[in-house]
């Protein structure tokens, strides 16, 4: 099993610096349009072909995967954070607050969350930026994907909160917010370790699904959604395998993160 995890974050690792060194491996620019070009099957100049633009397959690849994999943690990091103050209050002061992001929490995770979240992105205009659509497509996820790990976090910061160290914390004096930050942040660390770890490639998934429905990021900016929406036409897989790429990074990339970080305490 150790073996497993270190391959699998040496696959993580090479396409992490892959991507981060796209301006290198990349031949051309990921929005530049060879028109003369168009479906090109791999060639020495196209490694993965052209796309119906004419555009380099192996370059929108890099970048691509470049813009997931940076924006997923950030994502991921976001929600846990949000989690984390959200789970920490309510379990730690208890009472009206607690009752009030208990019901807040359950509402969320009553929400069908990916009809949400194709609700809010198309409320916004077809004609949004790339930046622009990027942002908004990881703040949405962000600010909606936080339930699950608040639940989490507000049950052990419920039981640390007449745990014996605590008690005697308070009992010598410390104030609440020497408490919070001293004694119950720390031990709920590992909890909101492991709400990042399962909340990463669930964005990377759900970004995914939004870009094939042509809601996630806008064009020209590549991303893994907006690539694997070429996957819709079924029928040129047998004839053009190569399209699968992305498809294959992205089943990649999710597996080893499984296997990676599947178990936050094997690295303690």
């Amino acid at each position: 099993m150790r073996a497993l995890r270190v391959m699998a974050l040496c696959l993580l690792a090479t396409v992490a610096v892959a991507s981060l060194i796209a301006d290198v491996l990349a031949r051309h620019d990921y929005a530049t349009q060879f028109r003369d070009h168009a479906n090109e099957p791999p060639s020495r100049t196209f490694p993965l072909g052209t796309d119906d633009l004419g555009r380099d397959r192996f370059s929108r690849l890099l970048y691509g995967t470049r813009v997931s994999l940076l924006l997923a943690p950030v994502t991921a990091l976001l929600a846990t954070g949000i989690a984390a103050a959200v789970g920490v209050a309510a379990g730690y002061l208890g009472g009206w607050v607690d009752r009030a992001a208990s019901g807040c929490v359950d509402l969320f995770l009553s929400l069908p969350w990916l009809f949400v979240l194709l609700t809010l992105r198309a409320l916004l205009p077809l004609n949004i930026s790339s930046w622009a659509s990027l942002a908004a497509t990881f703040l949405l996820l962000g600010l909606v994907g936080w339930a699950s790990g608040a639940r989490v976090v507000r049950a052990s910061a419920a039981d640390l909160r007449d745990s014996a160290p605590i008690l005697y914390a308070r009992g010598c004096g410390c104030g609440g917010r020497r408490l919070l930050w001293f004694h119950v942040l720390p031990n709920v660390k590992s909890v909101l370790i492991a709400q990042f770890w399962i909340l990463v490639p669930v964005f990377l998934l759900t970004e995914a699904n939004l870009g094939v429905l042509g809601l996630g990021v806008a064009e020209p900016m590549p991303s893994w959604g907006n690539l694997l929406s070429e996957l819709q036409s079924y029928q040129r897989i047998p004839e053009a395998p190569w399209i699968l790429a992305p498809a294959v990074v992205l089943v990649a990339v999710v597996a080893s993160l499984h296997f990676a970080f599947s178990s936050a305490r094997t690295w303690e």
